[in-house]
């Protein structure tokens, strides 16, 4: 039986994979529609029949990651015990990876694109909802005792902005390698257990060992 063909990806999809991975790995401000053009061995007349502007490419990557995040911060609430905040954390994280341009150039982004600046706060609460309830899983799951509100408002807080902002440390402290696919990996390992070692004063011992095991 002969082997069916796969049908050709749409030009519409290629355009916005190829910016993807242009603008991850050069950051959205130094691609132009004509390197994208360029990377996809298209006229530039074929991509705007597509997409009229830079910006209109931007805005639908990251409607495809709001959506994909939106659809993550859901499971939040099935965390119990640390190993499941850590799977949590972590995906979030390989999210964040692979839509890493938003977060490299995120101060420039939202200067210049209404559509982000609402698209991401809306999100930011989302996220920070999210993470309270983990804290609230983990204290349901006898992994930690539930903190006053006092503390898990900051807490919740904190873990935010570390996932924000965990790959622009990263790329402070090493820029020609921390936005590299190979260092992917150790990146988002050592930022998920930053995010979680917030929480290692109030874990209970076997779950905060737990937590040393599944950094190392």
């Amino acid at each position: 039986m002969p082997t069916q063909r796969k049908k050709p990806r749409r030009t519409a999809e290629r355009i916005l994979e190829a910016s993807l991975a242009l603008f991850n790995r050069f950051g959205e401000p130094n691609v132009s529609t004509t390197l994208i053009s360029a990377e996809l061995s298209i006229s530039p007349g074929n991509l705007y029949y597509h997409y009229a502007s830079k910006d209109e490419i931007v805005n639908t990557l990251v409607d495809q990651w709001g959506q994909s995040l939106g659809e993550l911060l859901g499971a939040a609430h099935e965390v119990r015990h640390i190993e499941d905040a850590w799977l949590f954390v972590h995906t979030v994280f390989e999210l964040i990876w692979q839509h890493r341009f938003i977060y490299r150039d995120l101060n420039d982004l939202l200067s210049k694109n209404r559509h982000l600046e609402l698209r991401f706060q809306a999100l930011l609460k989302d996220t920070l909802h999210a993470l309270r309830d983990v804290l609230d899983g983990l204290a349901r799951g006898g992994a930690m005792p539930r903190l006053e509100e006092a503390q898990a408002g900051p807490i919740a807080t904190a873990m935010g902005v570390l996932l924000i902002y965990w790959l622009n440390f990263e790329y402070v402290n090493a820029p020609r390698e921390a936005l590299e696919p190979a260092a992917a990996a150790a990146n988002l390992a050592r930022g998920a257990f930053h995010v979680l070692v917030l929480l290692a004063p109030h874990l209970h011992s076997d779950q905060k060992a737990h937590l040393d095991t599944l950094a190392r």
